[in-house]
């Protein structure tokens, strides 16, 4: 079986954030990478998760790696590879770890099998390559195997979960009742919210840190009204591009074209003029697209000329979410019973994945052209769709959910 993919990581100078950070702020900042500087000198900084594309993780980690790297830092990124029972058994956990029961099934010694089997040859691999004097951080519940693996090997070994429940209840316990055998064994334990912290982990190991945007990356830098229309009719989101350029700027700062074109779900393409409510979220039931198309059709339609843009990425491109194909479509389907004059107002996306970058400008010209962002999500960690559309200056409707809260 294949195991670690190791990621490419650009390097990001942090000087950059003098534009945005006030002075004692971005005093304080200065002060922080000289001190990783002395203390993380010598060490290489391991980060792994289960995918380098497609979701908030693997998000944070292209820009925030490339900014350690920026800083010094010796950080690097590998993948897990896992079998499709793997990832069937992940998600299953994802979601039970949301509260909500996913696909319905057991996590008893036979699913601890699957989980581990899969697992050993990435945690072989791991162990190998790591020495004492580096650090590795492992992110969500697709790691947490590796940990006992890991730990006679001497690394520090910290654990990072990215998802929660406000309120935990006995599906959220039995996800935890399956995990905690490996993650007890880490040395730190990081959530992102205080009240997503487990019972039964060792309160005197655990940090909380929230996750972040990128202000300068593709998906967040500023874009002209012009470029916002040529990125979305270049995309096929809409039908007008008012002749302008559709580029945007790598994080290399190599100014690109957008070329691949989404697959869209809908009657007839945007204008351009439109007012549109807009949802990126992955092909999730936990970000209720049906209850996005639902409270679009039975409340904005009747009441404005609004159109709605629900987008996810191409669900072929998710590797570590064998439920998107499947979400998608129940979203089509739902989309194919609405009233015809619903229907030509609501937009089903699926973005183009091969390139992270393009995808993300795309997403920003989305969430830049919209007159309101929306993120239903049933369970939030966080929210990074909620963060960007504030950054934009975009109004919000969003769940009183997770971190989105905060």
């Amino acid at each position: 079986m294949a195991s670690l993919t190791s990621v490419p990581i650009s390097t990001l100078e942090f000087e950059r954030f003098s534009t945005v950070l006030p002075p004692d702020t971005y005093g304080a900042f200065l002060e922080a990478v000289a001190r990783s500087r002395q203390v993380l000198d010598g060490r290489r900084i391991w980060n792994v998760n289960s995918t380098a594309r497609g979701g908030g993780v693997a998000e944070m980690l292209i820009s925030l790696l490339a900014y350690a790297r920026g800083a010094g830092v010796d950080a690097r990124w590998e993948v897990v590879a896992g079998n499709p029972e793997f990832f069937a058994l992940t998600k299953r956990i994802h979601n039970c770890l949301h509260g909500a029961p996913g696909d319905g099934g057991d996590l008893g010694e036979t699913e601890r099998r699957t989980y581990e089997d899969a697992l050993a040859p990435n945690a072989d691999e791991l162990a190998e390559r790591v020495d004492p004097s580096d650090v590795v951080i492992l992110h969500d519940p697709q790691t947490a195997g590796l940990i006992p693996r890991l730990k006679p090997t001497g690394v520090p070994i910290i654990w990072r979960c990215h998802v929660g429940l406000d309120m935990p209840n006995d599906l959220s316990r039995k996800a935890w009742r399956f995990l905690i055998p490996y993650v007890e064994q880490a040395d730190l334990h990081i959530f992102s919210r205080r009240v997503f912290a487990w019972e039964g982990l060792d309160e005197t190991a655990r940090a909380i840190v929230a996750p972040s945007i990128d202000a300068f990356s593709p998906k967040n830098q500023e874009l002209s009204d012009d470029a916002v229309s040529a990125i979305l009719a270049a995309a096929g989101l809409s039908q007008n591009g008012d002749g302008a350029e559709p580029t945007f700027l790598r994080e290399s700062g190599e100014r690109e074209r957008v070329r691949r074109r989404a697959e869209v779900f809908e009657e007839e393409p945007l204008r351009g003029d439109e007012p549109i409510v807009v949802q990126v979220s992955r092909w999730d039931r936990l970000k209720d697209p049906l209850g996005v198309i639902d409270g679009f059709a039975q409340h904005i339609a009747p009441r404005s000329d609004a159109h709605l843009v629900y987008a996810g990425p191409a669900v072929a491109a998710v590797s570590d979410d064998p439920e998107g194909k499947e979400v998608l479509a129940e979203a089509r389907g739902r989309w194919t019973e609405l009233p015809d004059d619903v229907r030509g107002r609501v937009h089903l996306a699926a973005l183009p994945m091969d390139d992270p970058e393009e995808n993300a400008a795309i997403v920003n010209a989305l969430q830049r052209r919209a007159a309101v962002v929306v993120q239903k999500s049933i369970a939030e960690g966080f929210g990074l769709t909620v963060a960007e559309a504030m950054w934009k200056g975009r109004p919000v409707v969003a769940s009183r959910i997770g971190g989105i809260q905060d």
